[in-house]
């Protein structure tokens, strides 16, 4: 017995609507309109839908509404456009409203003040919230004066002549050195699959052992490095016996240097700006650059020269301060 199907769609007309399947990706808009004009009614189109599609075929009640669309004469396969939610928040009156809030209290949450008027937070006061920005010191108004100031005279003096300025240029910095100096996370990275565990790291406290390094450093290196004996306080003395030594050094080993005359740049610490320190660095003919206050951000050593110097020291046990020295002079 034939299929009680076959004799309400053509091989032909099967074909038809097998290959405008392929081309429109699933979309069954076109052959429901196309049994339409057969004169199908949407039990049929379905039935045939079904046997030519499969499971791609859509359900009856999507055939029945699609027929009823295209005999009210609505022929568009594509969504009809939806206005979505209606902005009816987003008026002049708001706006001012949470601008105030926002004003009284910078710290307020988005949640407070309410989750639907975030886009008018975002996109009509251009207004993000951002967490605070860490700084070394907090200057008064006559610090940050300097603090411009001082800028203003070391570029004065790069912007004269470069080469000369780096060439003349000599500056100075202490640091502490640990007999047991932990390393960083960075450096306790290691190589592992993507499904192992992540490496544990236990806090270390430094050592106790510590002594400190006062570094002379020009661009050719380091110039001179002293090590402060125990029980002994850099004050303006110790700071002037080493400036003696600084000059010693660059006679004999910066000689083009010392002839064209020294650009001395030191931090504000109370043993640099002491009377005796100032009045040593007049005796030598060092031309003194200032430096702001509160201002260790300026400072060329920790960033030129510090941080190679203890990543190499970091991770290692010495049992002496001559292990140490040891150590950082290689």
């Amino acid at each position: 017995m034939p299929n009680c199907k076959s004799f309400l769609f053509t091989e032909a007309e099967r074909k038809h609507v097998r290959r405008r399947a392929r081309f429109q990706h699933g979309d069954t808009s076109f052959h429901q309109f196309f049994l339409l004009l057969q004169g199908k009614v949407p039990k049929e189109i379905h039935a045939i839908l079904t046997e030519t599609l499969g499971e791609h075929a859509p359900s009856y009640a999507t055939v029945k509404n699609w027929v009823a669309q295209f005999k009210r004469g609505d022929f568009s396969t594509c969504d009809a456009p939806r206005p979505g939610r209606p902005k009816t928040l987003t008026t002049s009156e708001i706006i001012d409203q949470i601008h105030e809030l926002i004003l009284e209290d910078r710290l307020i949450s988005a949640k407070s003040i309410a989750e639907q008027l975030g886009s008018i937070i975002h996109e009509d006061l251009d207004i993000w919230k951002l967490s605070v920005k860490w700084v070394p010191k907090c200057l008064n108004a006559n610090q940050k004066r300097q603090r411009c100031q001082s800028s203003e005279q070391l570029l004065q003096f790069f912007r004269r002549d470069p080469n000369d300025f780096l060439s003349r240029l000599v500056t100075m910095d202490e640091t502490w050195l640990y007999r047991c100096d932990p390393e960083t996370k960075q450096q306790s990275m290691e190589w592992r699959h993507s499904g192992s565990p992540r490496p544990k790291k236990f806090r270390v406290q430094k050592s106790a052992g510590k002594f400190l390094a006062s570094i002379f450093w020009d661009q050719d290196g380091i110039i001179l490095i002293n090590y402060l004996p125990k029980g002994q306080t850099i004050n303006a003395q110790y700071y002037s016996f080493l400036l003696v030594q600084l000059k010693d050094i660059l006679k004999e080993k910066r000689r083009v240097k010392f002839t064209k005359g020294v650009l001395f740049l030191h931090e504000n610490s109370p043993a640099h700006r002491a009377l005796a320190a100032q009045k040593q660095l007049v005796y030598l003919v060092f031309q003194c650059l200032h430096h702001p206050p509160c201002s260790p951000d300026m400072t060329p050593s920790d960033y030129h020269l510090f941080p190679g110097l203890k990543k190499q020291l970091k991770g290692c046990h010495f049992s002496s301060d001559a292990e140490v020295i040891a150590g950082a002079e290689t």
